[in-house]
């Protein structure tokens, strides 16, 4: 694998976004670091080139859709969503939709945040929901697809109350050695672990303990 990457991330500022930009700004096997945004942001470096966008209107940003590795970080809740449609368009649609054009662009290989449990065929909606993702995105024909399914993320001032509710009970279970691999993650070690999915031979799913792994 080469250095001097070009690395394209969409959803730069959520959770994982924020960390995965600030490390591969500080890698030196990164040369240059496109994001697409909302909104815009704070972080300014030499390397950093920042395009706003409506992801409703590709056709005003494609053509800057140009690099060698696109990581895949958007993500939505329900309830930030507002409805089961608007949630399944951010997490899928846009993502599959920029995929899609940055592999038209030339780019050879994706690393995409997906879920523990993605399943097209679950009958929850929302490991339906990474799984239809999952199999949108192994449609397209990237030379490298990297499919993270991290265990439950420990967010920073999260508003999630299940994810708070799941982090304590699986760090009680952690105490007693249970569940290792399970452990809540937090999303500065999942953005290292996908920054170092870029260089490693595993394609495909890397699930959460292969992740634990990638991680350290």
């Amino acid at each position: 694998m080469k250095t001097n990457l070009h690395a394209l991330i969409i959803g730069a500022t959520g959770a994982t976004g924020e960390p995965l930009t600030e490390q591969l700004l500080a890698d030196e096997r990164f040369d240059k670091v496109t994001v697409f945004v909302r909104r815009a942001i704070d972080t300014s470096h030499p390397k950093l080139t920042v395009h706003i966008v409506d992801f409703d209107t590709p056709d005003t940003w494609a053509d800057k859709v140009r690099g060698d590795v696109l990581f895949g970080c958007l993500g939505t809740t329900l309830k930030q969503a507002g409805s089961k449609p608007k949630q399944y368009k951010i997490d899928h649609d846009y993502t599959v939709n920029v995929a899609n054009i940055a592999h038209q662009n030339g780019v050879g290989q994706m690393v995409v945040i997906s879920s523990d449990g993605a399943n097209p065929n679950s009958p929850l909606f929302y490991y339906r929901l990474k799984g239809d993702m999952e199999r949108s995105l192994s449609a397209i024909g990237f030379d490298k697809l990297t499919l993270m399914r991290p265990p439950l993320l420990k967010r920073q001032n999260s508003d999630r109350m299940g994810e708070r509710l799941g982090e304590k009970v699986l760090t009680v279970a952690n105490r007693f050695g249970l569940l290792m691999s399970a452990k809540p993650m937090p999303t500065d070690a999942l953005a290292r672990a996908m920054r170092q999915a870029v260089f490693a031979d595993k394609v495909g799913v890397v699930d959460k303990g292969e992740i634990w792994d990638l991680a350290k």
